[in-house]
């Protein structure tokens, strides 16, 4: 959080007021503010007048203190997880999957999840978009040994690249003497998985997420409901987008 930000959080905790942006009128309230970090906010604050986090905004917010542990170190948690980001992102990427299976879950347990819950929620949805059937199974998870510092191999020539795995997968999966429609379904897929990435990258604010595909708002809100995606916005891109 940038110092001058810091400052105006202060003055709300203190003032229990504020203004929105662009305008002048001073807006009272009352509200109870849980705030996250991965960083050690106690050092931060003891640097000094060179530090990067305000103390006294440290000591605003450290009334209560709730220390999470990484997910390696709370294995019997991850069953309760899995379970829970399969059943919402099945709903959000339009699958059936419900439940996973012990095999599955083992390699799960076995990973020791470097990226945390984030990491956790990237391997989900890769493994949903492979995904048919309501089980979750060994076949459908991404690979696990090659972490975010792996070595990528040499580029292909653009005539012998290959496309997006989980799309290529997708489509393999679909050639069967009895499929139709495999051109829309395609299609669909491939907007399922790029709106999804660009929305999560952007925080949910569509604005930004067209003006970055390079299409219409109202596009975007189209192509959102036949999809049947919802958008959960942070409060960084409400700000930023359009009323």
């Amino acid at each position: 959080m940038p110092l001058a930000l810091q400052t105006k959080m202060l003055r709300l905790l203190q003032d229990q007021s504020f203004e929105r942006v662009g305008g002048n009128e001073t807006i009272r309230t009352d509200v109870r503010l849980i705030a996250a970090t991965h960083r050690d906010l106690r050092a931060l604050s003891a640097e000094g007048g060179g530090g990067k986090f305000r103390a006294d905004l440290y000591y605003r917010l450290s009334v209560f203190s709730v220390q999470l542990p990484a997910l390696r170190d709370r294995g019997e948690d991850l069953p309760m997880l899995v379970r829970h980001y399969l059943r919402r992102f099945s709903r959000e990427l339009g699958r059936e999957v419900q439940d996973i299976s012990p095999e599955a879950m083992e390699r799960l347990r076995n990973h020791s999840w470097p990226g945390n819950i984030r990491e956790l929620q990237s391997v989900l949805k890769q493994a949903l978009l492979q995904a048919h059937g309501s089980v979750l199974v060994p076949s459908f998870l991404p690979d696990l040994s090659a972490g975010p510092a792996a070595s990528a191999p040499h580029p292909l020539p653009p005539s012998q690249a290959s496309v997006n795995p989980e799309l290529e997968a997708f489509i393999r999966q679909r050639l069967q003497p009895d499929s139709r429609d495999l051109y829309a379904k395609a299609h669909g897929a491939l907007d399922r998985f790029l709106l999804t990435c660009v929305l999560e990258y952007t925080g949910g604010s569509q604005h930004q997420a067209a003006r970055l595909l390079g299409i219409a708002r109202q596009t975007l809100r189209l192509k959102l409901r036949d999809l049947g995606l919802r958008v959960t916005q942070s409060v960084e891109a409400e700000d930023d987008s359009e009323p």
